[in-house]
């Protein structure tokens, strides 16, 4: 009885001592040596690990780029009176829609008054020098008259021309219809008028204030022929040609689309290294207003490339990486340059150092952040 129980006592103790030699049995970890990581079997299929290689495919890239709604300069027009005057009235505000030749404003002053008396008094007296000028160059004809007579009256006569079509001229220049002009209808007001079909965009005057020649009283604009005006970048100008299409959209309303046509290409560069491409609108849109932002995408040429997926390719301090397969659960870290993004695939410009082996396509993140929490302890 005795020995099975010592025996029992001995088994015993070389369990207890088995089960300890088992838990003190170390355990692989992540090994991290520079830019290079190992995981073990476990780390690696719980990380998701999915390695690839480089494939070429055919991508076009989308040149992305920033502007706004502008107007042409002929569908603009800054409304002012040549020759100055009082506003009596006007029923402008911003906003407001006019049509061609619509009355806008009233103008006053004492000029106009003087300016049609003067045009009515010289008009008058050229009837007078008229039958001077060829009763004098009969009478020279006939020898009746010296040769300095006729020519005083011939002066006379063409100077009084100048005078009545100058002033006829200044007339038109305010507005004033010289047809109807008689003695019987000086007035001292001119109506000034719309010259396009638009809108009103700014009122810079109010009823009672005098305006010189100079000033401006309102500004219009017609926004049927509206246009995109696009920033772009320098090295990005010999991908655009006349004729290309463009999509447009607003940053209040990104899901609407705008479809455009390049209609005009920047000959210079700014001193920001940029130029103005100018783009029309294939169907006007009364809710653009001239001066909106607006975002713009351009697709450019297809080309062939080296490409991974997009997921393959992560971001660190402002670099693009990739991890390739240096082993069966070892990994370098490779940083790589990219280029056009589509359809989840991304460019790798530098694939020449991927060639030759495979790149983790899934699960690169979960390296990034195993490799950079290591490196930190």
């Amino acid at each position: 009885m005795k020995q099975f129980i010592y025996l029992s006592i001995i088994s015993m103790a070389l369990v207890a001592c088995g089960g300890k030699a088992k838990t003190t049995q170390p355990v692989a970890e992540t090994v991290n040596s520079g830019n290079t990581i190992t995981l073990t079997d476990a780390q690696l299929k719980n990380a998701g690990i999915v390695t690839g290689n480089i494939e070429q495919k055919e991508i076009s890239s989308v040149l992305k780029l920033n502007g706004m709604v502008d107007v042409p300069p002929q569908n603009m027009v800054s409304i002012s009176v040549p020759l100055g005057g009082y506003l009596q009235s006007t029923n402008l505000l911003p906003g407001m829609h006019v049509n061609k030749g619509d009355v806008i404003a009233i103008m006053e002053d004492q000029q106009y008054i003087q300016l049609q008396q003067d045009y009515l008094t010289a008009k008058a007296r050229i009837t007078l020098l008229e039958n001077e000028y060829y009763r004098q160059k009969d009478l020279n004809e006939s020898k009746a008259s010296s040769d300095k007579v006729f020519q005083q009256a011939e002066a006379d006569y063409k100077t009084q021309k100048v005078l009545v079509s100058a002033l006829n001229q200044k007339l038109q220049l305010a507005g004033i219809n010289v047809s109807q002009l008689n003695e019987n209808n000086i007035s001292k007001s001119v109506n000034i008028h719309s010259p396009i079909n638009g809108f009103v965009t700014k009122v810079n005057v109010n009823i009672g204030r005098y305006v010189s020649p100079t000033e401006v009283l309102f500004e219009l604009v017609n926004p049927t022929d509206i246009h995109l005006a696009l920033k772009v970048f320098e090295k990005d100008v010999d991908k655009l040609f006349i004729g290309q299409k463009v999509v447009a959209f607003t940053n209040n309303n990104p899901a609407k689309k705008y479809d455009c046509e390049v209609l005009l290409i920047g000959r210079d560069i700014s001193a920001d290294r940029n130029t103005d491409v100018h783009c029309h609108f294939e169907a006007y849109d009364k809710t653009l207003i001239p001066g909106t932002y607006m975002n713009a995408e351009v697709q450019v040429k297809n080309k062939r490339a080296q490409v991974l997926p997009e997921d393959a390719v992560v971001r660190f301090e402002n670099k693009n990486y990739v991890f390739t397969k240096q082993a069966a659960n070892r990994f370098a870290f490779t940083e790589v340059r990219t280029g056009i993004t589509e359809n989840g695939f991304i460019e790798v410009e530098d694939a020449e150092k991927l060639a030759a082996g495979e790149v983790v396509v899934k699960g690169a993140y979960s390296l990034l952040m195993s490799l950079k929490n290591k490196s930190e302890e």
